[in-house]
């Protein structure tokens, strides 16, 4: 059975420009939606809407100016805008994985740790971190001649999806991935599928952006439209 894992209710945000004299650019307002465990809720809207700041606000980056955004972590639930730094570090480390299309990373780390850190941050043994990471490295086909290197010497698209192997290294309550598919080849788009739907049948509650219309079709199930401020259970 699933249960409400995201609920936003009210939530706003606008940009101060203060190099511009303090303009103002307002994103979006009093925006209402809930997102499900097993389930996957697709951010649409136009360019600019404000999807990609949306789903930061769901990761503790940016703060609403207004509303309630809750994370249900446990048995409580965390409001995103009166949390503590230490609480979103929590929530970071076992409650909300977060897929971007950019990897960032530590100079001289290699791939394979940076892979294995999200599960080691849990208590994963070595053995057990490293297996899984090469497991995932392997399905995304990175080359095990690149896992001992820094992702940082890699081409765009095997840094993406390196960054999708981490992503996808240990099982979160909640994941975020911001068009996690852009760029990659038919072959590793399908991967990611495969990844997603293993994710929504352990039960995390997705929130996504998908620019491609055949990925949205096949991993989503409802859709919130940002600019419209509507929740609709079919998808385009």
């Amino acid at each position: 059975m699933s249960e409400v894992m995201i609920s936003a209710n009210g939530i706003s945000k606008k940009f101060v420009m203060h190099q511009q004299n303090g303009a103002e650019i307002n994103v979006f307002n009093d925006l209402k939606f809930d997102a499900e465990s097993g389930a996957c809720l697709i951010l649409s809207g136009q360019s600019g809407s404000g999807k990609s700041t949306l789903l930061r606000m769901m990761y503790g980056n940016y703060l609403s100016n207004s509303g309630e955004l809750k994370i249900k972590t446990g048995s409580h639930w965390v409001d995103m805008v009166k949390a503590t730094p230490r609480q979103i570090v929590a929530l970071r480390k076992n409650s909300i994985g977060y897929v971007s299309q950019f990897l960032k990373t530590i100079p001289r780390v290699t791939t394979l740790n940076v892979v294995m850190q999200p599960a080691l941050e849990r208590g994963m043994s070595q053995e057990a971190a490293q297996q899984r990471a090469e497991s995932l490295l392997s399905r995304l086909n990175i080359p095990e001649s690149l896992w001992h290197l820094a992702p940082s010497t890699f081409s765009g698209g095997e840094q993406q999806r390196v960054n999708i192997a981490r992503g996808f290294m240990v099982s979160w309550p909640i994941l975020l991935l911001d068009e996690p598919t852009a760029s990659l080849d038919e072959k590793n788009r399908d991967v990611v599928l495969e990844l997603i739907q293993e994710a929504k049948d352990s039960g995390s509650a997705i929130v996504g952006i998908f620019h491609d219309a055949y990925v949205r079709e096949q991993v989503g199930n409802r859709q919130f439209n940002v600019l419209k401020n509507e929740v609709v259970d079919h998808v385009s």
